[in-house]
């Protein structure tokens, strides 16, 4: 009974106050917006250059993804474990539908960690991949969760483990005692099973008996599928059609660097797989998960699926981080456009997508906030202001930081959205003292702080949908300045350009001269700043100040 009031109450929720439930406060959306527009001194007085243009809600490919991952996000009935109707009852925190008001994060995207039935909290060994796991809710609650989101336009993302699967699972158990009574034309098939000596000394096999094994990179509980199985690939189609008819927008494939083994061309695998899909749904967006280096991505555009993430720019110690540290503007946009060239002459489908952390990296903020909350936003510029689209962890844009590194645990641990009321969701591996609000608070409170991080994400993603060139168009040059701090690009779509200016440097403003060679009669459409009290950024007569962590973008005036 309690948790049939507890999910009632939920539901009544996410229709009317975003923040209660999940460790909030009683702030509502329009008092936390009142707050966050309060009047802060500045240096000086030019208007707001955002003000006025109208933001226009996507309808393709192209969106601001939320990362969730489930078990963490929010917890609806108080019994330790996040839930869907926890992030129903959020959703109108992620996005309430309205992109003129601007009053919520935007993400017009979640992608949600696997939610499939599994004994892990993780949930990437999948025993049933036609259910949902009993601790995160019902079928029907996802098919709630998927109304809810496209009322408010926001597309869904599954989180699909193709690589491997359960030792759970039936099949595999079906499999295991098959080939252990010598039969292996019957389930057996569906996996990686060979001979002991087909596999190199370095791979990791699981024991099916009879002198026969199975590969299993991740886990000896996760065996690996074969994906050259016809079977395999008639169950795959049956999976997709399932989540694609029930409404599912697309599919996160997890490792598709494992696609390839010994006998398996993964390119092929993936473009068929991606095939699939298209003929089911046309408009389904896929986005698969690789961490090597570019050859390896660049063969996998091959497939024409629509997004690779690339691992080198992201995390810690990946090229964003490395050139704000360094100062080094000019040269990460050198990296990026040739990244870009690359990938986009491989696949007629391609959208970057650009991000700085997941669920398997120490969050970005144990290496940013230490540098001041300047550098915090600066990143987010870099990365969300990329053409593609961008990914956002949970807790990414309020600063969450991991309380150690050396474990995925830590870098999961339960979103804040009070400082004052945390969650009390357990995560295996970690203690409640764990659990700490990042140094400016928690969803409640960064709501009502006009220079918080978080209402500095709300502004890059407003500012994305206020300019459909930014996520959509094609870096056409780079521009370059005599300070090398300076990373500058023009990106192009349609009839329309843009120039995107970032300020590397972490101790003093640039002046620049922005000639009619780079834009004839540029105006400043929008800027992000590192500190509000800063004021906006000028442009007159062609000279542009450009405080330090700060970003512009010029637009030339219409005539």
């Amino acid at each position: 009974m309690k948790k049939l009031l507890s999910l009632i109450l939920c539901a009544v929720l996410a229709g009317s106050c975003v923040l209660t439930g999940c460790g909030g406060g009683e702030t509502s959306k329009e008092q936390s917006s009142d707050k966050s527009s309060s009047q802060t001194e500045k240096k000086n007085d030019t208007p707001d250059p955002i003000k006025g243009i109208k933001a226009t809600a996507s309808t393709d490919k192209y969106r601001n993804v939320y990362q969730i991952f489930v078990n963490s996000f929010c917890d609806s009935d108080n019994d330790g474990i996040g839930d869907i109707k926890g992030i129903i009852s959020q959703l109108d925190y992620i996005n309430d539908g309205d992109p003129a008001k601007g009053d919520d994060l935007g993400a017009d995207a979640l992608w949600l960690t696997p939610v499939m039935p599994s004994k892990s909290y993780h949930k990437y060994d999948v025993e049933d991949y036609y259910d949902i796991d009993k601790s995160f809710g019902t079928l029907k609650d996802y098919e709630q969760l998927l109304s809810e989101c496209h009322k408010r336009g926001i597309n869904v993302i599954m989180d699909l483990v193709l690589n491997h699967i359960s030792s759970k699972n039936p099949l595999f158990l079906n499999a295991v005692r098959e080939v252990s009574e010598g039969k292996l034309d019957g389930d057996a098939e569906y996996f990686e099973v060979h001979k002991k000596d087909y596999f190199s000394s370095d791979v990791q096999v699981v024991n099916m008996g009879n002198d026969y094994v199975c590969e299993a990179n991740f886990s000896l509980d996760m065996p690996e599928w074969n994906l050259n199985s016809e079977k395999t690939k008639t169950e795959f189609k049956k999976i997709a059609k399932f989540w694609l008819d029930k409404g599912v927008d697309g599919f996160r494939l997890d490792a598709v660097k494992y696609y390839n083994n010994k006998d398996t061309d993964g390119v092929k695998f993936l473009k068929w797989f991606c095939d699939t899909c298209r003929d089911i749904k046309k408009e389904v967006y896929l986005v698969g998960e690789d961490w090597s280096a570019d050859s390896e991505i660049e063969s996998f555009y091959a497939s024409d699926i629509d997004s690779l993430f690339p691992f080198k720019f992201a995390t810690n110690t990946g090229q964003i981080a490395d050139a704000i540290n360094n100062q080094k503007g000019g040269s990460l946009i050198k990296k990026l456009k040739s990244y870009e060239d690359k990938m986009s002459k491989k696949s007629k489908n391609y959208i970057n997508a650009m991000f700085l952390s997941n669920h398997d990296q120490v969050r970005i903020g144990n290496s940013l906030e230490s540098k001041g909350l300047d550098c915090e936003k600066f990143a987010a510029n870099v990365y969300m202001l990329a053409p593609g689209s961008s990914f956002t962890y949970y807790g990414e844009e309020i600063g969450m930081t991991a309380p150690q590194t050396d474990g995925d645990a830590y870098y999961r641990l339960p979103m804040v959205f009070d400082k004052d009321n945390l969650q009390k969701i357990e995560v295996p591996g970690t203690t409640e003292d764990d659990n700490q609000a990042p140094a400016g608070g928690g969803v409640k409170q960064q709501l009502s702080d006009e220079n918080s991080l978080l209402n500095h994400y709300r502004r890059i993603i407003n500012i994305k949908l206020q300019n459909p060139e930014i996520a959509r168009g094609k870096i056409t040059k780079q521009v370059t300045f005599a300070d090398k701090g300076i990373g500058a690009y023009e990106v192009s779509y349609k009839d329309s350009k843009l120039i995107i200016i970032h300020n590397f440097r972490n101790e003093k403003s640039v002046d620049l001269t922005i000639t009619d060679e780079i834009m004839k009669n540029a105006t400043v459409r929008a800027d992000l700043m590192g500190d509000v009290s800063d004021g906006h950024v000028q442009l007159k007569d062609g000279k542009l100040t450009l405080p330090r962590h700060s970003t512009v973008i010029l637009k030339a005036a219409e005539k």
